[in-house]
C-alpha cells in the first residue's frame, strides 16, 4: 500500500475494482495529454473505459449504435481539431467495423486512438461468445499496436500510462495516424466491488498529486538539424527554383490556416502561376475589398482542369520546375498535365515521409512543414522572367472562367455545376466545407471559384484570421477516397473545427451513412450543419465514363449507377432531423442563406438527373474547349512589337476622334416618341474613331437612342470627356477573349462605373476597340468575337437577315399591309412596336391582322418597351397566343412580373430594358431570370 496514497489530489483507491483502475487511468491519461473527445460505441466488455470516459470532468462523449459511423466521426473530429480521438468499442466484429475509418485514417495521416475491448486470454481460442483474434487487427494500417494484459494489482499501474503516452506520441509523430490499444477486461464489469492491492500504484504520487502526462515525449529532431546545418539540401532546391524559366506553384490538401498563409505567401514571392486544389482552402478563397492586390499580384488558374480540354493547350503548356505542396490533387487532367511535362524538376512539399508519387517522377521529396519550407524561400530573391507565360495562362483562365460562369448561369434549370459554382457564396468566415467524394469532389474542384467578400466582415475576419484574404478550410476523406462514413466525418470534423460546417455530398454517399443521422441528431458541442444533398438517384459519375456510352443501359442502370427511389426526406423524418428539398436556383440561393443564420441542423436535399447531369457537364466541356481555343488562337496571332507590362500584353490609345453624321429617314424612327407630323426624318450619332499608337485604326457608331433616356447632346459631353481621359490609356489584348465584356476594363482603366456611361457611348467605344486590336492583329471583327469563325480559310461571306421594324400605329390593315410589303422585300422576320395605344386589345388585333397577312413562315416579334402593367399585359398575351410570337419584348413595366406573365400566359418574353438597369454583374443579374418562358436577351453586349 502506498504510505501516503490518502494525500493525493488524483484519488485511485475508491475504485471499486482493477477494471475501474485500469480504465480510470486510461482516461486520465488522455485527458492530460489533452485527448478529450470520446466516441463510445455501446457494448458490454468495454464498460469500465465508457463509465470512466462519461463520468471524467473534462471530457466530451458521444456515442452511436454503429460503430463504422461513430469511427467516421472520430476521423473528421481529429480532422477538424488536428488532435486524436479516442474510439471506444466492445469485442468482436465491433471491432472489425472500424477498419474502413482506420484505413482512411492512415492513408490521410489523421491520428486516432483505438481502445478496443476483448476477452481475457483464457475465453480466445475456446469457442466463447464474442472471442476473436484482436491483436494486430488492422496490420499496417495503424502505427501502433498494443494488447494489455487484463487488469491485475500485480502489474504495476504506472505501464498503463505508459503504453497510453507511448500511443499518443506514435499517432501524432510523423507520419501521424491511427493508433490500437487492445483493452481485455475479465469481469467483473460493472463496479461491484473487489479486492484490489493498492500496491499497483507505487511510484504515482508525483503523478496523481499534478496534472501532466506519466511520460512526456519532447522531439528536437527539426530543431537540431536546422542547428547543426542539416538544411544544406535545400540549397539544390533554392537554385533550381532561381533559374526556371516557367515555374509551376501546385496546391494540394492544405489543413491549417497558417499553413494556408505560408502557402499564400510563397506565391506571391514567386510570382509563379497557381494551381489551388479544392481542399488546398484557397481554391474557394474570398478576397477583401481593401486587399485586392493580393488576386492581382498572385496568378491563380482556376480552371486549368478546363482549359486542358483543348488540344492546343495539352501542346503548349509545359512548366520546367513545378512544386507541389501537399499530397494529393484532385483533377486528373492536371496530373495528366504535370506528367507530360515530365522530365522536369518536381519538388513535392510534405510533412510525412512516405511517398506519394504514382507517376513515379518526383525528383526532389522535401519533408517538413509548409511553414518551414516557405520560411526557406522567403530569405532567398527570385527573378520574374515569365511575363508572356503568366500572361497568356492568365487570358486563358479568364477566358474559360468567363465561358463556365455564362453557361452555368444561361441554365435555366439548377445543375449539378451550379452547385458548386455558386457554394462559396454561402460560405463565410465562421463556416467551412466539408466536401464528398466522387462526382462532388470533382465538380468542386472543377466549378468551385473565388469571389469577394462583404465588407462588414472585414474586421471580423482580419481580426479573427489575419489573412488577406479569407480562405475557406476545406476538408474530405481523400485517403481512401471511399464513399462510406462521409456523413459521420462531416459531423465531427464540425465538432473539431468549431465552425459552422456546410456538407457537400451526393445520394449514394448519403445512403452509405445513414446512421450518421444519428449522430447529427446529438449536437455534442458542436455549431449547426448545413447537409446539402445532391439526389440523382443514383451513381452519377459512372455515366462520365468512356464506357458509358458502350454499355448497355440497363447493366448501367443496375451495376454502375445502382439506381433508387429511397426517400431522403423520410430518412430525416425517421431521425427527427429538418429536411428542405430544393428545385430551383432561386430556392438553393435561399435555403442556403436561410440556415446559416439558424440554429437548428437541416438536409438540404438537391434534386437531379443522371442523364441531365451528364448532357450538361458534355456542354460545358465542349464549351470550355471552344474557348481556350478562341483564347489561344487570338494569343498566338499576337503582333511581334506589342509591349510587355507587368506582366501583361498592352496597346496603347493614341487618340480618340468623333464625327457627326446625320442621315435621311424615310420614316420615323419608331424608339422616339416625337411628333411624327414632319416631312422629313433623320437619325443623328457620331462615328468613333481609336487610334492605336502602332497606327491601327478602329471606327464604331455611337447611336444615341431616346428609349435608353440618352440624347445627341448627353452623349456629346460623355465623348468629350472621354477624348481626354483615354489618350495614353492602355488596352490588355485580351479584350477579345471576353467575348465585350468589357465591364472591369472601363471601371480600373477609365474610372467610369458601367451604370454610368451610356449605351450608345459604351457600344461605340466597345466596337472602335475591338476594331483598332483586329487591324493591328490583320484580323476582322467578326473573327476577334467568334471562335468558330478564327480559321479565315473556311470563313465565306454571306447576307446577313435583318429583322425588320415596323410602328403599329395605324389599323389593323394599314400596319399588315407594311409588314406584307416588307415581306415581299424579303425580310423573313418582323418586330412591332406595341403598347402605344390606350387599350392592349387594340394592340392584339393589329397583330393578329398581321400574323394572317404575313402567314406562318415569318418569325414575329413584338416589344412593350415595358409600357404595360401586369394586367395589360395579360390582356394582350392572352388574345395572342395563337399568333406564334417568337418572343414579346419586356411586356411589364414591373421587372418582377416578368416571369410570372411568362408563366400564366405561356408565351415567351426578351429582356432590353431590364438589362440597361442593372447595376450589379451582368450575369449574376442575369441568373434570376433564367426560366424556360425567357428566351432571348435583346442588347447590344450579348
Amino acid at each position: 500500500m502506498l504510505d501516503d496514497a490518502n494525500e493525493t489530489s488524483y484519488s485511485l483507491q475508491d475504485q471499486a475494482n482493477i477494471n475501474a483502475v485500469w480504465a480510470s487511468l486510461i482516461v486520465e491519461e488522455c485527458s492530460r495529454l489533452g485527448i478529450v473527445y470520446f466516441c463510445v460505441a455501446p457494448g458490454s466488455r468495454s464498460s469500465p473505459l465508457a463509465i470512466a470516459a462519461s463520468t471524467h470532468p473534462l471530457t466530451t462523449c458521444i456515442s452511436c449504435f454503429d460503430e463504422r459511423s461513430l469511427a467516421f466521426h472520430a476521423v473528421g473530429y481529429s480532422k477538424g481539431s488536428h488532435k486524436p480521438a479516442v474510439i471506444i468499442t466492445s469485442s468482436g466484429t465491433a471491432v472489425s467495423n472500424l477498419l474502413p475509418a482506420v484505413v482512411e485514417a492512415s492513408q490521410d495521416f489523421v491520428p486516432l486512438l483505438l481502445l478496443t475491448a476483448d476477452r481475457p486470454p483464457e475465453l480466445l481460442d475456446a469457442g466463447a461468445n464474442q472471442a476473436i483474434n484482436q491483436v494486430n487487427h488492422f496490420g499496417s494500417f495503424v502505427r501502433f499496436t498494443f494488447s494489455l494484459p487484463a487488469p491485475t494489482d500485480n502489474i504495476p499501474a504506472r505501464m498503463v500510462l505508459t503504453t497510453i503516452d507511448s500511443a499518443v506520441h506514435w499517432a501524432t509523430s510523423l507520419p501521424f495516424g491511427p493508433v490500437h490499444i487492445n483493452c481485455p477486461f475479465r469481469e467483473p464489469l460493472d463496479d461491484s466491488s473487489d479486492n484490489w492491492m493498492l500496491s499497483c500504484l507505487k511510484g504515482l504520487n508525483i503523478w496523481m498529486s499534478g496534472a501532466e502526462p506519466f511520460t512526456k515525449y519532447i522531439q528536437l529532431q527539426n530543431y537540431l538539424a536546422c542547428k547543426a546545418g542539416a538544411c544544406v539540401p535545400m540549397a539544390e532546391v533554392l537554385e533550381i527554383i532561381k533559374g526556371t524559366d516557367t515555374g509551376l506553384l501546385l496546391l494540394g490538401a492544405i489543413h491549417t490556416e497558417d499553413e494556408i498563409w505560408a502557402a499564400l505567401l510563397l506565391a506571391k514571392h514567386l510570382n509563379w502561376p497557381v494551381v489551388a486544389d479544392i481542399l488546398s482552402g484557397l481554391r474557394l478563397r474570398k478576397l477583401l475589398p481593401s486587399l485586392p492586390e493580393i488576386e492581382e499580384n498572385v496568378l491563380f488558374v482556376d480552371h486549368l482542369d478546363h482549359a486542358l480540354l483543348s488540344e492546343g493547350v495539352r501542346g503548349w503548356i509545359h512548366f520546367d520546375v513545378i512544386v507541389q505542396i501537399g499530397s494529393r490533387i484532385t483533377s486528373k487532367r492536371v496530373s495528366q498535365m504535370v506528367e507530360d511535362c515530365f522530365p522536369c524538376t518536381y519538388i513535392l512539399v510534405d510533412n510525412h515521409p512516405c511517398r506519394h508519387d504514382p507517376s513515379h517522377f518526383v525528383t526532389h521529396r522535401v519533408q517538413c512543414s509548409i511553414r518551414q519550407f516557405v520560411d526557406s524561400l522567403m530569405q532567398s530573391q527570385f527573378s520574374h522572367r515569365s511575363n508572356k507565360w503568366c500572361f497568356y495562362l492568365r487570358v486563358l483562365n479568364t477566358m474559360v472562367a468567363w465561358d463556365i460562369s455564362f453557361q452555368i448561369n444561361a441554365e435555366y434549370s439548377i445543375t449539378e455545376p451550379h452547385v458548386a459554382h455558386v457554394i462559396t457564396g454561402a460560405l463565410s468566415a465562421e463556416s467551412a466545407l466539408f466536401v464528398g467524394n466522387s462526382m462532388i469532389i470533382r465538380d468542386a474542384d472543377m466549378y468551385g471559384r473565388s469571389c469577394k467578400t462583404h465588407a462588414q466582415s472585414i474586421a471580423h475576419m482580419m481580426l479573427d484570421s489575419e489573412l488577406p484574404c479569407l480562405s475557406i478550410r476545406v476538408a474530405g476523406n481523400r485517403g481512401a477516397s471511399g464513399i462510406d462514413g462521409l456523413l459521420s466525418t462531416a459531423i465531427g470534423f464540425a465538432v473539431g473545427c468549431n465552425k459552422q460546417v456546410l456538407c457537400l455530398v451526393g445520394d449514394v454517399s448519403m445512403l452509405h451513412d445513414t446512421n450518421g443521422l444519428a449522430i447529427l441528431t446529438q449536437r455534442v458541442s458542436r455549431k449547426p450543419m448545413r447537409i446539402l444533398v445532391i439526389n440523382n438517384h443514383g451513381g452519377a459519375i459512372f455515366s462520365l465514363l468512356p464506357f458509358a456510352d458502350k454499355t448497355d443501359p440497363q447493366i448501367l442502370d443496375r451495376y454502375f449507377y445502382t439506381s433508387h427511389t429511397i426517400s431522403i426526406q423520410k430518412l430525416c423524418e425517421a431521425h427527427s432531423v429538418r429536411h428542405l428539398p430544393v428545385k430551383t436556383k432561386v430556392e438553393l440561393q435561399e435555403a442556403l442563406l436561410k440556415f446559416e443564420h439558424e440554429k437548428t441542423d437541416c438536409v438540404i436535399e438537391v434534386e437531379s438527373c443522371i442523364g441531365a447531369n451528364s448532357t450538361f457537364h458534355s456542354t460545358l466541356r465542349k464549351s470550355a474547349q471552344q474557348a481556350a481555343d478562341h483564347a489561344l488562337s487570338i494569343l498566338s496571332r499576337l503582333p511581334v512589337g506589342v509591349s510587355i507590362s507587368d506582366g501583361l500584353f498592352l496597346y496603347k490609345i493614341h487618340k480618340m476622334n468623333f464625327s457627326l453624321y446625320r442621315i435621311q429617314l424615310c420614316a420615323p424612327p419608331t424608339s422616339s416618341s416625337a411628333d411624327h407630323h414632319h416631312n422629313e426624318f433623320h437619325r443623328e450619332g457620331y462615328i468613333l474613331s481609336v487610334y492605336l499608337e502602332d497606327g491601327s485604326v478602329g471606327y464604331g457608331e455611337v447611336a444615341p437612342l431616346e428609349i435608353h433616356k440618352e440624347n445627341l447632346v448627353d452623349v456629346e459631353e460623355q465623348l468629350l470627356f472621354l477624348l481626354h481621359i483615354i489618350k495614353g490609356i492602355k488596352i490588355d489584348v485580351s479584350l477579345p477573349t471576353l467575348k465585350g465584356s468589357f465591364t472591369s476594363w472601363i471601371w480600373s482603366n477609365l474610372g467610369i462605373m458601367e451604370c454610368s456611361i451610356f449605351p450608345s457611348v459604351r457600344c461605340g467605344l466597345e466596337m472602335a476597340i475591338l476594331n483598332a486590336i483586329a487591324v493591328s492583329q490583320g484580323s476582322s471583327f467578326i473573327s476577334m468575337l467568334q471562335p468558330q469563325m478564327i480559321n479565315e480559310e473556311i470563313y465565306e461571306k454571306s447576307s446577313v437577315k435583318i429583322c425588320a421594324l415596323v410602328d403599329s400605329n395605324g389599323t389593323p390593315n394599314e400596319v399588315a399591309y407594311i409588314a406584307s410589303s416588307l415581306v415581299e422585300e424579303g425580310f423573313t422576320a418582323i418586330k412591332l412596336k406595341v403598347a402605344r395605344r390606350a387599350d392592349p386589345i387594340q394592340d392584339a388585333a393589329v397583330i393578329c391582322k398581321v400574323r394572317n397577312e404575313v402567314g406562318p413562315c415569318v418569325e414575329l416579334r413584338v416589344d412593350a418597351n415595358r409600357k404595360w402593367t401586369y394586367e395589360e399585359a395579360i390582356q394582350f398575351g392572352f388574345r395572342v397566343k395563337d399568333c406564334d410570337l417568337q418572343y414579346i419584348e419586356e411586356p411589364v413595366e414591373n421587372v418582377d412580373d416578368i416571369v410570372k406573365f411568362c408563366e400564366e400566359t405561356g408565351l415567351p418574353a426578351a429582356l432590353d430594358e431590364t438589362i440597361d438597369n442593372f447595376q450589379e454583374s451582368h450575369l449574376n443579374m442575369l441568373a434570376k431570370y433564367t426560366h424556360p418562358g425567357i428566351v432571348a436577351v435583346c442588347h447590344w453586349w450579348v
